[in-house]
């Protein structure tokens, strides 16, 4: 129990640094916009466009799987993983009262996962995986991508770091496991292809 007491105070202070001590009012506007998910629309925009450009079995294939890969980590974090810690977000937690600054709403009571690092990590695995095995290029901005949104979220208070690091680790987990399914379905419709030329490549 000791240990947990320890991080839980750790965490308070990185979040007061990073929330409190951090603060400069244009980075508030700026740290406001990462974490607003109307920001990101030309992201997923060039995604969907990078998508259409490939042949439509491997397409179909990476659009259904961002899809699955974005409800299993937004469900298992807000609706299961949220409920079982009850770890209180910052804003209501009494020993941040004269930290928390306000400037955004509190939203829902628990913090524990946080769903946008989870959401954000998820996709960012995924795709950074699938697209290294499709193209062979290395996509790192979709590191940086979720890690700028995950600060963020530490940064106007909703989230303390320990969340965003237990919500990376939930995305990361569900991205790699559904690239290998995705690489696993692409090697099963090679396979038949080798099997029956007939058949159209995958």
């Amino acid at each position: 129990m000791y240990l947990f007491d320890w991080l839980d105070h750790i965490d308070k202070i990185v979040f007061t640094f990073i929330h409190r001590d951090m603060s400069v009012r244009w980075l508030d506007v700026i740290m406001l916009l990462l974490r607003n998910q109307y920001t990101w629309i030309p992201v997923y925009a060039f995604i969907l466009y990078w998508t259409l450009r490939l042949d439509r079995p491997t397409g179909l294939k990476f659009i259904c799987l961002t899809i699955v890969c974005f409800a299993i980590t937004d469900y298992t974090s807000a609706s299961i993983l949220k409920i079982h810690f009850e770890r209180l977000r910052p804003c209501f937690d009494d020993d941040l009262t004269g930290v928390i600054r306000g400037i955004i709403g509190c939203g829902g009571k628990y913090s524990f996962p946080s769903s946008h690092a989870a959401n954000h990590f998820g996709l960012s695995t995924f795709w950074f995986f699938t697209i290294l095995h499709v193209t062979k290029q290395k996509w790192y901005w979709l590191w940086i991508w979720a890690c700028m949104i995950g600060l963020a979220q530490v940064y106007v208070g909703k989230h303390f770091p320990l969340d965003i690091v237990g919500g990376a680790a939930l995305g990361i987990l569900t991205g790699l496991s559904l690239f290998k399914l995705f690489e696993g379905w692409v090697k099963r419709d090679y396979n038949k292809y080798l099997k029956n030329p007939s058949l159209s490549l995958p």
